[in-house]
């Protein structure tokens, strides 16, 4: 049984679910949701209720306002930062960035304006990122002396190549959502006042299907990257396996061949 978002406390995040979706939000629009400690711990305790939630098969990430998703590192919170402090909370982002990635359940980026540093990094982290026509994207963390700590350095050579990735890194540039696109950064782009509504189309077409085999079809993506193709395989045909024997998939088959809508129960 879920607990009430209400018993989360949560100050710079807003944390709502309607049916099967939970919205999560960084909610801190004065500073275009800029990202400090507080932020990140409530952001986990966000997605930590949304994945043991059973109810909820889905998220929308987006930050508050129509400027920004989240424009990165709090740079007041990260000037007064030792070398102590500053491994800590790049680990703290690097756990959230990791949760969202494995959450289990998809989680669509709405990307609403900036994803800047460690706003780009939790859009990457996401399942999948949808942009507004107004988003700008980039890693622009050594124009200020340090470098992407949320897991930037990894993720975007996976996702964009080694070239590209270190492009975006080394230079600081700042692109636009048409950019990011043709990069492969965001798997589309929308008008802003269409986001929201297209990130909901997306996420209810995936939470129709089978929730095991959405849970288990992220994981072996994810987890693919990380090993050779054999091992890749290996761990496909695994979880191949284990689809095989709940009710969903007696569900989903005895539906086809009847020809009629399946109902699937996530067991």
């Amino acid at each position: 049984m879920s607990s009430p978002a209400s018993a989360l406390k949560l100050e710079n995040v807003l944390y709502e679910k309607k049916g099967p979706i939970a919205y999560v939000t960084i909610n801190r629009p004065t500073v275009l949701n800029a990202l400090n400690a507080k932020t990140i711990s409530e952001l986990r305790s966000a997605f930590e209720e949304a994945r043991d939630d059973s109810e909820v098969r889905g998220v929308v990430f987006t930050g508050a306002g129509d400027k920004s998703f989240a424009a990165g590192a709090d740079i007041s919170e990260m000037a007064n930062d030792t070398p102590l402090s500053a491994q800590e909370k790049t680990r703290a982002g690097q756990a959230l960035t990791d949760l969202i990635e494995n959450l289990g359940k998809p989680v669509i980026a709405a990307v609403n304006g900036f994803a800047l540093g460690g706003g780009c990094e939790l859009a990457m982290a996401s399942t999948l990122r949808i942009a507004a026509e107004t988003a700008k994207f980039g890693q622009p963390e050594v124009k200020i002396g340090v470098m992407p700590g949320y897991g930037g350095t990894q993720r975007l050579q996976t996702g964009l190549g080694r070239g590209r990735a270190l492009q975006l890194i080394l230079s600081g540039e700042v692109i636009n959502a048409q950019e990011a696109y043709r990069i492969g950064l965001v798997n589309e782009v929308v008008p802003a006042g269409n986001l929201v509504a297209r990130v909901e189309a997306v996420l209810k077409q995936i939470i129709s299907n089978a929730p095991v085999g959405v849970k288990y079809s992220i994981e072996a993506v994810n987890k693919g990257l990380d090993t050779s193709l054999a091992e890749g395989f290996l761990l496909e045909a695994s979880l191949f396996a284990i689809c095989a024997g709940t009710e969903d998939k007696k569900e989903g088959t005895s539906a086809f061949l009847a020809k009629r809508a399946p109902k699937f129960q996530g067991r």
